[in-house]
């Protein structure tokens, strides 16, 4: 008898505009990752509301499903887990029929504005913090829940778990996602039960806590049939909240770096090991989210490359445009000290109108190129602010920074943050994401040495980097100083 089949692993990797199936095999040369699907994602005007089309996304992750299936297969492999990725905080409401009572609200949706002050008047905004460590973000899952009209017989499965049931038929909520919802302990990384009494909720809205790594189920009988694949294929946790997988994919060597997940948002922080809860903390609106591992992203979500999506999609609808390289390379010959915007402003939160918002809050942009290059420096400036006031407030030199996701591939913005922060950016992997995700499926399965802590899996993601080097125009080091 020949050596059984080796084994691969699928990353379902969902962001805000875009999914992709991918598979990845890990092995003495380090992981390999293949993509093998790819399909649109947005939120959409339903129902009067802003929101997921979840059935859809349901339909695109078992097409990619078969899809990795038949790829495997032909090439002498087997599916050995899934796992699945996709942005936090929103989820879908389930009854004990296994029915979802509606589709899923998008974050950017405008019904969170009213429900902030009745949150905040039952628990005060500094005690929120002391319990849950996250930032002021108005769409944040519990904000959400103080919008809903019943909670009454449902349970809460936050998109990641929602999709993980619909494979699987098992109902868990995953810790990192979790911890984005402002309903989980950051001392403990449990459900602050209080929390949950106080505003109302039921104490099993959310089913039960599981970590990355964990087996959450083996696929349904109809899934099986529907993808090709056994029906002992497991469904494994990893870090469900895509920047939890991304962060855990950086390839660093030291401790001294900092990480920008650079996308549609930028997650911009750094890794510790235990949450900082300080009033200066919450000034500066850091959050602590859980990551693989038990560590802790201490981060800013700041402004992404959402500002530069959405001024492409207008322009577009305007007639021809050039090419994004050819933008940012007429945008990179502008001269700095340029007109800027505030990236984190939530006057940039909603669609639509995004390059008449920009010109009117920066002022003179009289080229597509000029509004380019404002976003570039903006979001450039943000990210060295964001380093500057993570290493003041942890405690945390920093003397590298790795920028990794799509944004990664922007050369204009890599260097605009090195020479901001004065430090060196490494940039890459593109696909940290889904790297992170089949990292954790592959510690889970026994082919990465297990513990202490992240070591094996970023050495394996250090083997697997091609990352592109950013001198800054200046050096130094961000520290506590400041």
């Amino acid at each position: 008898m020949g050596a059984p089949p080796a084994p691969v692993f699928a990353a379902i990797d969902i962001g805000a505009s875009s999914g992709r199936v991918i598979l990845g095999s890990v092995s003495e040369d380090g992981p390999r990752l293949t993509t093998v699907h790819r399909f649109p994602n947005g939120a959409q005007f339903l129902g009067g509301a802003l929101r997921w089309d979840i059935d859809a996304l349901f339909a695109e992750v078992v097409a990619g499903l078969r899809l990795a299936a038949s790829a495997a297969a032909g090439s002498g492999l087997r599916i050995a887990g899934i796992g699945i990725d996709t942005w936090a905080v929103d989820y879908g409401l389930v009854d004990a029929d296994g029915i979802l009572w509606h589709l899923p609200f998008s974050y950017r949706d405008a019904r969170t504005r009213t429900t902030v002050d009745v949150v905040h008047r039952t628990v005060p905004p500094e005690a929120l913090y002391d319990r849950t460590g996250l930032q002021f973000l108005p769409f944040t899952t519990v904000y959400q829940l103080a919008a809903e009209r019943s909670l009454d017989g449902v349970q809460a499965l936050l998109i990641p778990d929602l999709l993980a049931y619909r494979l699987t038929g098992e109902r868990r909520t995953e810790a990192t996602n979790a911890s984005t919802t402002g309903l989980l302990d950051a001392r403990t990384g449990t459900w602050a039960e209080d929390l949950l009494d106080a505003l109302g909720l039921p104490g099993d809205l959310f089913p039960p806590l599981v970590e990355p790594g964990a087996v959450i189920g083996q696929l349904l009988p109809e899934v099986a049939l529907a993808t090709g694949l056994p029906e002992e294929t497991a469904v494994v946790a990893v870090g469900s909240h895509d920047t939890a997988s991304a962060v855990a994919a950086v390839p660093a060597t030291g401790p001294g770096f900092a990480y920008i997940s650079s996308g549609t948002w930028s997650l911009v922080g750094v890794e510790l090991d235990a949450p900082i809860l300080t009033a200066a903390s919450r000034a500066a609106n850091f959050t602590n989210e859980r990551g693989v591992d038990g560590t802790i992203r201490y981060l800013r979500n700041t402004g992404g490359l959402w500002l530069l999506q959405e001024c492409l999609r207008e322009w577009a609808v305007e007639g021809p445009v050039p090419d994004l390289p050819t933008l940012l390379s007429a945008a990179a010959t502008l001269p700095a000290g340029g007109p800027m915007i505030d990236a984190e402003s939530t006057d940039f939160l909603a669609p639509d109108g995004m390059p008449g918002r920009i010109r009117r809050a920066a002022g003179d942009l009289p080229t597509r190129e000029s509004v380019v290059r404002c976003i570039m420096d903006s979001l450039a400036d943000a990210y060295a602010r964001t380093l500057r006031d993570a290493a003041r407030l942890s405690g945390h030199t920093i003397d590298v920074i790795h920028v990794v996701g799509g944004g990664s591939q922007n050369a204009l913005l890599c260097q605009l943050t090195a020479d901001r922060t004065g430090l060196p950016v490494l940039a890459g992997p593109v696909e940290a994401t889904a790297l992170g995700n089949i990292l954790v499926q592959a510690r889970a399965a026994g082919l990465l040495e297990a513990g202490p802590g992240l070591g094996s899996i970023r050495r394996a993601a250090h083997a697997a980097a091609d990352t592109v080097r950013y001198e800054p125009a200046r050096n130094g080091a961000l520290t506590t100083a400041g």
